[in-house]
């Protein structure tokens, strides 16, 4: 044996005999590395499912998982290839998202969708930038899941967003010029909703006072007499009551004993949930509209009545869908069309340029456009309850028709 084999030979017994001291993992790491370099096969795209699959938060996250298979289903490829979807659980704990994130980045998916829970997609930020691959969350609320994170988007939209479009139904709907404001002030989320609220009123009507009453109270007070007498009083029509569903319910309670039944109060998505039904049901008789994340009652898109019958098909005629799966489907068709638009040979970066020029599409929650920051602008469906069931009132738009005019006459004026 000549002198460059036995070198040969020795490097190679030297390998196999650390890869047998250290275990089946090392060699795991090692085909990982070197064998499977690039472990997407030529004729699949992989698409990553980062989900809580187990612990406190395993029923939302199925239900999430559930509509991301539902769409999987219908549209199994994309710029013909197979996608193969790659299921991370985070175990509800942020100790094992940060695991489970990094064991997901090294099998190289073109984006990931998920987690429910914001605290998990904001552990997922880092390694999404640092492999420069989109993520798309479902139901985060948090509006930190996106700031400043351009790898980030989402399906629904913010807490302020809900503001602004109940904002919009009173103003463009109901063509009230007058409004009130009930919302607790030892909390950030409904301080920061009604704010929302407020200024686009404000800005819809041009008037600094068209907020005619804005009365606070604390959370968990049971004696809320005196701000509906101010309500009453102030001869308004609409109040929005952001916070929590017991106080809520609480107010909505006294309300009907002081006899103030000419006032509908506005609620976020919390009061399209059986919890707000329990608490509040009794004391609800037309007199709540409410904005909700999806609604099955109303199609709002093609992709709406698709989502429908592939549920139904699935599930049975007499299951009705929920919020998150809805969000879960459209997540996965976003990301499809976005590996479709960015082309064959696409990078990461690619597919998230794709995404943050999506506008107009139409998913099973509404039309999407995504904004700079990779929130949504779509449609809201406005709610309200009859005979213990919720009832679509109207659809609010992403654009706004008073803008729209507004910009027709400038136009006209330049002519």
């Amino acid at each position: 044996m000549t002198k460059a084999k036995k070198i040969i030979a020795g490097i190679l017994a030297a390998g196999v005999f650390s890869l047998s001291l250290a275990g089946c993992t090392t060699f795991d790491n090692f085909k990982e590395a070197f064998i499977n370099k690039n472990p997407q096969a030529d004729d699949t795209i992989r698409i990553g499912v980062y989900e809580p699959m187990s612990g406190a938060d395993k029923q939302q996250g199925e239900l999430e998982v559930q509509g991301i298979e539902l769409a999987h289903e219908l549209y199994p490829k994309v710029l013909g290839k197979k996608v193969e979807l790659i299921y991370a659980d985070n175990k509800s704990d942020i100790d094992a998202a940060d695991t489970a994130m990094a064991d997901l980045i090294k099998k190289q998916p073109l984006a990931v969708l998920g987690s429910y829970g914001s605290i998990y997609s904001l552990v997922a930020n880092d390694y999404l930038e640092a492999a420069k691959i989109p993520g798309i969350a479902m139901t985060n609320v948090n509006p930190l899941v996106t700031k400043n994170h351009p790898y980030y988007f989402r399906v629904c939209f913010v807490e302020s967003y809900q503001g602004d479009a109940l904002a919009r139904y009173v103003y463009e709907q109901l063509k009230e010029k007058k409004t009130g404001i009930l919302a607790p002030e030892d909390d950030d989320q409904a301080t920061a909703m009604a704010s929302s609220f407020k200024d686009k009123f404000v800005e819809l009507t041009g008037d600094s006072e068209a907020i005619a009453v804005y009365q606070k109270f604390k959370g968990g007070d049971k004696d809320f007499s005196q701000q509906l007498q101010a309500i009453a009083n102030s001869r308004v029509s609409t109040v929005f009551l952001p916070g929590d569903i017991p106080d809520a319910a609480n107010i909505l309670k006294q309300a009907k004993k002081m006899g103030i039944s000419n006032v509908t109060f506005l609620g976020d998505s919390d009061w399209s949930t059986d919890e707000f039904m329990d608490s509040a049901g009794k004391y609800v008789y037309n007199n709540v509209a409410f904005s909700t994340l999806y609604t099955e009652e109303e199609a709002v898109t093609e992709t709406s009545q698709e989502f429908l019958d592939a549920y139904s098909k699935e599930y049975g005629k007499d299951e009705t869908a929920a919020a998150e799966t809805a969000l879960g489907f459209d997540a996965y068709l976003l990301a499809i069309k976005a590996i479709e638009t960015a082309g064959e040979n696409s990078t990461g970066e690619d597919i998230r340029q794709a995404l943050a020029e999506t506008a107009d599409f139409e998913g099973a929650s509404g039309k999407i456009t995504f904004d700079s920051v990779g929130d949504p602008k779509k449609s809201v469906v406005i709610n309200t309850i009859a005979n213990k069931k919720i009832k679509p009132i109207c659809t609010i738009d992403p654009v706004e028709p008073e803008k729209n005019t507004k910009k027709k006459d400038k136009k006209k004026e330049n002519e």
